[in-house]
């Protein structure tokens, strides 16, 4: 089985089969503030709902952004932590690309970076074309359906945007498609593209 998890904006785990297939159990919720509140609780329900436990997963697959510092932060140690618990390799997937990889065909996806600035990237069936970049929203090169929570923030930047967060499942299935190609390049390294909002001491 595979556990694949995402915070880059929702709190979001699945459970596949090791194909990444067939969805086994999903937990998700909006909260772009209460990773660290819900992420644990959030793996415990998708094991038991699926009667497995940490045992069955083969292994880990997490979203790597871009996203805020916070958040993303408690993905990526949950997935490293799990990981080295469980004796399984965790593999890390940019989170813009599972997104595009559920939509398909020509699209922008955008993400709210928050200092009124968005995270985007542009695809053309599953593969990347341009970014992942941090711009102003009126800076975005945008190209084909425009989707995503941060482009909705925006109307009048993206009038017609569409909605969507990253289902983890499809984090799942880029991974394995990447491994399947011979890509074993899949770092567990959180993507901010500019320097985290978070700092340690000063001068240390």
């Amino acid at each position: 089985m595979i556990l694949a998890i995402d915070t880059s904006a929702s709190v979001s785990v699945a459970l596949t089969d090791e194909t990444a297939d067939t969805v086994l159990a999903e937990r998700a919720e909006f909260a772009p503030r209460g990773h660290a509140e819900l992420l644990s609780g959030f793996v415990e329900h998708v094991l038991a709902d699926a009667g497995a436990t940490g045992a069955d997963v083969s292994r880990i697959v997490v979203g790597t952004g871009p996203a805020p510092f916070t958040g993303l932060r408690v993905g990526l140690v949950t997935a490293r932590t799990l990981g080295f618990a469980w004796g399984v390799p965790v593999h890390g997937v940019c989170s813009l690309d599972a997104l595009a990889a559920a939509h398909g065909s020509e699209v922008t996806v955008v993400a709210d970076a928050r200092r009124k600035e968005v995270y985007w990237a542009t695809y053309r069936d599953g593969v990347r074309l341009d970014g992942p970049q941090v711009t102003a929203p009126a800076d975005v090169v945008a190209s084909g359906t425009v989707i995503g929570r941060g482009a909705l923030l925006y109307p009048e930047v993206f009038p017609a945007a569409e909605g969507g967060d990253v289902d983890p499942t499809w984090l799942a299935r880029c991974a394995v498609r990447a491994l399947a190609a011979g890509d074993t390049n899949l770092p567990v390294e959180p993507m901010y593209l500019r320097r985290p909002d978070v700092h340690g001491v000063p001068g240390a």
